[in-house]
């Protein structure tokens, strides 16, 4: 639990619009990624190499401890693709003494299976269905083995270490949420959880947001819609065990929203309520040193050219938060991965 102190912080941030405090930081060390999903466009720029070296952090390190950050999350890309990201880890943890999460394809994991366990808290790793389903989604043969070949490294390094998947649910696999429950187990995770696809922003490596023709690639359609919110519902029933004992992340009720996601898209109905705070409790830092609220919302500034905290807090950036209401902004409106951080917690909810 975060003290008074903090707490007040955060709340005087919610009210004034400035960030007096940042709990989360998402980090993307590096741009390019070992897989070709067929929901994501970043592999498509793997040409154009980008990463974060130490000396691009380190003049940050100060305003992350004034803005008491205590959580880095590893995004990418994929981290473990960065020539070394263990001296980034080494400040993170280190001198900065924050938790850091590496979400990671799993491919590498095997080779670097000791570092990752040492530098990092916990690793979540992308689990796309039965190993059919999932090699297919990434679009590299044999995916599914080096996944779970890695996660069995990091059990023979650190049995105890925590690792768990995330599974973004679309047109390819909706039909397979109970197998990808149990390619969890198969792999040995400790739980998974699962979201649905964003197809419709400029995040993730797209240039510019899908057309039509291509999000209706990824996601289902209408009738598929309404099958997969029955096939919520069989699975809330039948894996009523894996809910309960957190083995499944989500809510039956959030695993919901997933279906209405889609529904809405197709017109169906309306789009889930968004409840997040993202833009006022966390930021992400790209691989270039572009500075955002969060994934899907414009660059606000860039770590190389400006401090940290004066891009957070800089008269456009305020603004930005001020005006926001997440209720009715029609980014915000079609989120697929709100985050929303009580005053009172460390954990989002």
């Amino acid at each position: 639990m975060p003290s008074p102190f903090e707490i007040a912080r955060r709340a005087l941030t919610l009210a004034t619009h400035r960030i007096r405090s940042l709990p989360i930081v998402v980090l993307m060390p590096h741009s390019r990624c070992n897989c070709r999903c067929v929901m994501c466009d970043v592999w498509k720029a793997n040409r154009e190499r980008r990463e974060l070296g130490r000396g691009d952090l380190a003049p940050h390190l100060e305003a992350l401890r004034r803005l008491r950050t205590r959580w880095v999350v590893l995004s990418g890309g994929e981290a473990l693709m960065h020539s070394n990201l263990w001296t980034l880890c080494e400040l993170l943890k280190d001198d900065l003494g924050a938790k850091v999460t590496l979400l990671s394809t799993g491919l590498l994991l095997r080779r670097h299976a000791a570092d990752v366990a040492r530098w990092t808290d916990e690793t979540i790793v992308s689990l796309d269905g039965p190993r059919e389903v999932h090699d297919a989604v990434r679009g590299v043969p044999r995916a599914y083995d080096k996944l779970a070949d890695g996660v069995a490294a990091l059990r023979e390094v650190a049995p105890r270490y925590r690792v768990s998947g995330r599974s973004v649910v679309q047109r390819r696999n909706f039909r397979d949420l109970a197998g990808t429950l149990d390619a969890a187990r198969e792999i040995g995770l400790d739980r998974i959880s699962f979201l649905a696809a964003d197809v419709s922003t400029e995040a993730f490596g797209r240039a510019v947001p899908w057309d039509g023709e291509r999000a209706a690639g990824v996601a289902p359609d209408l009738d598929e819609a309404r099958e997969l919110a029955e096939g919520i519902e069989r699975l809330v029933a039948e894996r009523a065990a894996d809910f309960a004992a957190g083995f499944v992340a989500e809510s039956p009720e959030k695993m919901r929203r997933i279906a209405r996601y889609y529904l809405a898209l197709n017109g169906g109905g309306d789009f889930p309520p968004p409840r997040c705070n993202a833009p006022w409790v966390s930021a992400v830092i790209e691989a270039d040193g572009a500075v955002r609220p969060c994934f899907f919302h414009p660059v606000l500034g860039n770590v190389r050219e400006r401090g940290l905290a004066e891009i957070l807090n800089s008269p456009a950036a305020v603004a930005f938060r001020r005006g926001l209401d997440v209720a009715r902004d029609p980014v915000c409106r079609k989120c697929v991965c709100s985050l929303r951080l009580p005053p009172a917690s460390d954990l989002p909810i």
